[in-house]
């Protein structure tokens, strides 16, 4: 299953994300973790010390080996230079699975060893001041959009995705490509405008969407929550101890876990793995060509000099049918 997890700064997006990757591990399942957010601290918060999470490799500065791997033999595609963000697989793509060693996971992706298992963790890599608001920026969460989708996962397997704050993950298809989003949302006005945003956006894709409450002190304010989002609150998170002490670099052993908040967690599981008995990779397919064509025609031709409406292969579709391909 790829799962999102959303929400505006501050929120907790990352410490839940965090927590539901420990959770995952501690379940068996199989775990790729991505920190696409704009400031980097996933890999704080799954217990990585300063130097460790400086030597993540960026995943942005790994693009072009990651557009030549992706490539393969598609015929569609002239040249790596000639792949944008949303290329989409066809016949002769490489495709990328959650368990197996390949050229792209070997550069980017490092082991972290939780307390109940190990799982992969990959990062954008920091972002600068200015990068903010141009192309550069978004290159490098495209770097995540392009593995998204070349990305064929399966029951057990799990891509975790903390996503930038706010509404900046609308600036492309992005937000299409999970089974399941988990917003972040606080009980006050300004925790639930973004999920305005997010459901305004996402009614139109078919996107499920589900609100997690956080930092949640009582009645009033599970009250309040039920009231702004009705039926897409799914669980409600309050103080941790086991939190705090994981902030301040301290954390106990991950099974000491408050029992409320491993239910709300086990909570979350549930949903995604109901999300994936829903999957449709027609529509995913569809979907993603519906985007590529869209920043084809409104960048991405003239950037590359390309007609890149030529790289969609109109007898591809995705999915787990798909035989694994070997690197080389």
């Amino acid at each position: 299953m790829k799962i999102a997890f959303v929400g505006k700064g501050g929120s907790g997006k990352t410490t839940l994300s965090s927590l539901f990757i420990r959770h995952l591990a501690a379940n068996e399942a199989h775990v790729i973790a991505v920190d696409a957010d704009i400031n980097q601290h996933l890999g704080a918060a799954l217990g990585l010390d300063e130097a460790e999470e400086a030597a993540l490799p960026a995943m942005g500065a790994h693009l072009p080996l990651i557009k030549d791997y992706l490539r393969g033999s598609n015929p569609r595609i002239a040249s790596a230079d000639t792949m944008i963000k949303t290329t989409p697989p066809g016949e002769g793509s490489r495709l990328l699975r959650v368990v197996e060693d390949n050229p792209v996971y070997d550069a980017c992706a490092r082991t972290v060893r939780l307390d109940d298992g190990d799982i992969r963790l990959m990062a954008t890599g920091p972002f600068t001041e200015s990068d903010l608001g141009v192309s550069c920026y978004h290159s490098k969460v495209g770097a995540v959009e392009l593995c998204l989708n070349h990305l064929v996962d399966g029951p057990e397997e799990y891509v975790v995705v903390d996503m930038t704050a706010g509404s900046d993950s609308f600036a492309s298809g992005m937000f299409t490509r999970f089974d399941m989003t988990f917003l972040v949302a606080e009980p006050t006005l300004k925790g639930v405008s973004v999920y305005r945003q997010y459901k305004d956006y996402a009614r139109d894709f078919g996107v499920a969407l589900k609100v997690v409450g956080n930092k949640v002190q009582g009645p009033d304010d599970i009250a309040f929550l039920r009231e702004e989002v009705g039926d897409d609150l799914l669980v409600t998170v309050g103080h941790s101890n086991w939190v705090r002490a994981m902030e301040k670099g301290r954390p106990p052993r991950f099974e000491l876990l408050e029992a409320d908040n491993r239910m709300a967690l086990q909570s979350l599981q549930n949903a995604a793995e109901d999300s994936y008995a829903a999957r449709d990779w027609e529509r995913y397919t569809r979907q993603m060509v519906h985007f590529h064509l869209k920043n084809a025609e409104s960048w991405g031709n003239a950037r590359t000099g390309a007609d890149l409406a030529a790289q969609v292969d109109p007898s591809f579709m995705l999915g787990e049918h798909i035989p694994v391909a070997q690197p080389g």
